[in-house]
């Protein structure tokens, strides 16, 4: 969801993580939404962060 998406921006910022919000691309889901772009190199570590903080679905390389 859009609450999620947005509380994991808020954890990343205060770590300090490169992220961006962007709209979810559409060959990964026809819903509206949004969801994190990390680096590739950053993915275990935000999923490490993330998890037990916020609800999230899955990492996907784009």
């Amino acid at each position: 969801s859009v609450s999620h998406a947005m509380k994991a921006e808020k954890i990343l910022r205060d770590r300090g993580i490169a992220h961006k919000l962007i709209p979810i691309p559409r060959h990964i889901s026809e819903d509206c939404g949004v969801c994190l772009r990390v680096g590739s190199d950053q993915q275990d570590q935000v999923a490490a962060i993330l998890r037990g903080g916020v609800t999230w679905e899955r990492i996907v390389p784009l």
